[in-house]
């Protein structure tokens, strides 16, 4: 274990970010036509026909425009520029309103369903968009996103929101993320990130709407989807909120926590912050407790039963990094920067793919790439790690310090 300064570990994240992630991206995802492959494995075999998806898309946009709005690097202003014209000229449903879950690789809808996840990936990808150019038009379509959402999505018996509806914004009973999730009427996954996208809408646009909307949608999280007793999160709900499953999502409790706090901190209530405090503090707690293994790597999913998967996917490591960091901000607890610095450690050493680039999309427990072969897919985006490495420099920033690594 080797100790440096914060300096020198931004100046590693910094390469990881510019060199790896953002190059990656830059060379292997666009499609010469305008647009960016659906697919593309591990040793870079494109699949040509594969449909493209709404999830890569959006997350697409919202990196390179954090990207061009932190670095004002003009590469990064490009895919974020072709980025914005494809979702709107492929993604947006001119009839019905909102966007599309998927398209053909030829650009036409191939699953028109309005997955309530995606229209919020939307409204995050197109208010950084606004963020890092000042394009009104962006603006623009991140608000009527919200009204589209709040008018048909909304659940205004018990709060919260559908987590799908057809085409057309009426009922659907196809709900559910992807295979690996349960077909039920409300998420955790779906909630966490329309709580993510209102925040950075707001951070731009600031309508009392907008302020009640955030601020029930916190304390709905807390309430509903926090459980109080195990400080985990409860992942899929029937309408009126009861549990529909026992599992444990690590990754998504440690990203929780501080997407929490981040939502509160941008509302700027005092008295809600102090409470959300408490609660991000209590969801890094117990991830660190149960989900760390001795690597520094943190596992996907447990149950009652114990561990469900000893892999260690990518999102989580990187979600890791800034949970635990987060929390030792709030709490002043040196352990929490630890496991911060275990967990770049461990990506450092295990998840870069030093090879072809970018991160693997899993490990096994040993700390070998895992059989899946996805680079870059529906799932597989720049987002998560290349999120970590912008939430970190800007942390770093504010802590002249050692540490180590």
């Amino acid at each position: 274990m080797t100790v440096i300064t914060n300096e020198q570990w931004m100046d590693r994240i910094e390469r990881e970010l510019k060199d790896n992630i953002l190059r990656f991206w830059m060379k292997h995802a666009p499609d010469g036509n305008g647009g960016f492959h659906g697919y593309v494995s591990r040793t870079l075999e494109v699949k040509a026909d594969a449909d493209r998806s709404l999830v890569l898309n959006t997350r697409i946009l919202w990196t390179f425009a954090s990207a061009y709005r932190i670095f004002k690097d003009e590469s990064y202003l490009r895919m974020a520029e072709q980025a914005y014209r494809y979702i709107c000229g492929h993604f947006t449903d001119h009839e019905h309103g909102g966007l599309y879950w998927s398209v053909t690789a030829s650009g036409e809808p191939s699953s028109a369903k309005k997955q309530v996840y995606g229209q919020a990936f939307a409204i995050y990808a197109f208010s950084e968009y606004y963020r890092a150019t000042g394009n009104d038009a962006a603006l623009k379509l991140a608000t009527e996103l919200f009204h589209v959402l709040e008018k048909h999505s909304y659940d205004p018996v018990n709060q919260g929101y559908l987590e799908a509806l057809a085409r057309d914004w009426t009922e659907t009973n196809e709900n559910s993320l992807s295979s690996k999730d349960l077909n039920t009427k409300k998420s955790m996954n779906t909630h966490l990130h329309v709580l993510e996208a209102y925040t950075n809408l707001y951070r731009v646009w600031k309508p009392q709407e907008l302020h009640a909307k955030l601020r029930e949608l916190i304390e709905v999280t807390m309430s509903r989807i926090v459980d109080g007793e195990t400080a985990h999160f409860k992942l899929f709900f029937d309408l009126e909120w009861n549990s529909q499953s026992d599992h444990i999502s690590y990754g998504h409790d440690i990203e929780g926590s501080w997407l929490l706090h981040e939502a509160a901190e941008v509302l700027g209530d005092p008295e809600l912050l102090a409470r959300v405090k408490a609660v991000a503090l209590q969801m890094a707690e117990a991830t660190l407790l149960e989900g760390v293994d001795e690597d520094g790597g943190l596992f996907n999913e447990a149950g009652p039963e114990g561990l469900l998967d000893t892999d260690k996917d990518w999102w989580p490591q990187a979600e890791a990094v800034v949970g635990f960091y987060n929390a030792y901000q709030l709490s002043g607890e040196k352990r929490y920067k630890d496991a911060a610095c275990a967990a770049w450690r461990f990506i450092e050493e295990h998840m870069v793919d030093r090879e072809y680039g970018e991160w693997f999309w899993s490990v096994t427990k040993e700390g070998k790439p895992s059989d899946n072969p996805e680079k870059i897919s529906a799932w597989k985006c720049p987002y998560h790690n290349g999120r970590a490495c912008f939430e970190m420099l800007e942390r770093l920033r504010q802590h002249a310090e050692t540490t180590q690594i």
